[in-house]
């Protein structure tokens, strides 16, 4: 499974987010690409501590699911996510562009990057888990947006 820990991965990444364009548009969801890019960079912030998102309930049952941290499966479209990522404003494209570079920048240094090892879904998770999934959920969203 990638990780946005390995050096080549990160390259694959930086070159997909460079055939991103403002004028992107998603093949699924609701979202925009300035928005898509505010999503994840939000999702990116939990593992190097700079966004708290609370459990909720259905966290109880998030343990079962850790499986899916590491599968080759990728997420569905469409899949939910919590409230604390769910973009709903208009965003400035370059801005959200920048942000996002800062903090994946921050992210990849490595696991030692990962101050939280509680996920808000899936649990407790190591650094390397969160290198996984990051992978994974950014992996979904260029996807989304055909890079």
């Amino acid at each position: 499974m990638k990780s946005v820990f390995d050096k080549s991965t990160q390259e694959q990444l930086h070159r997909r987010l460079e055939g991103l364009e403002k004028a992107t548009v998603g093949q699924w969801g609701k979202m925009n690409a300035a928005q898509m890019l505010a999503h994840c960079t939000a999702t990116m912030q939990v593992p190097v501590g700079d966004l708290k998102v609370r459990r909720t309930f259905i966290s109880l049952i998030g343990w079962m699911f850790r499986g899916m941290i590491t599968s080759e499966k990728p997420f569905g479209k469409n899949s939910p996510t919590s409230d604390e990522f769910l973009v709903r404003g208009e965003c400035d494209f370059e801005a959200e562009k920048k942000r996002f570079v800062e903090t994946f920048n921050k992210l990849s240094q490595g696991p030692s990057a990962v101050t939280c090892l509680e996920h808000p879904f899936f649990g407790k998770i190591s650094g390397e888990d969160w290198g996984h999934l990051m992978y994974k959920h950014l992996d979904h969203h260029f996807t989304q947006f055909g890079v």
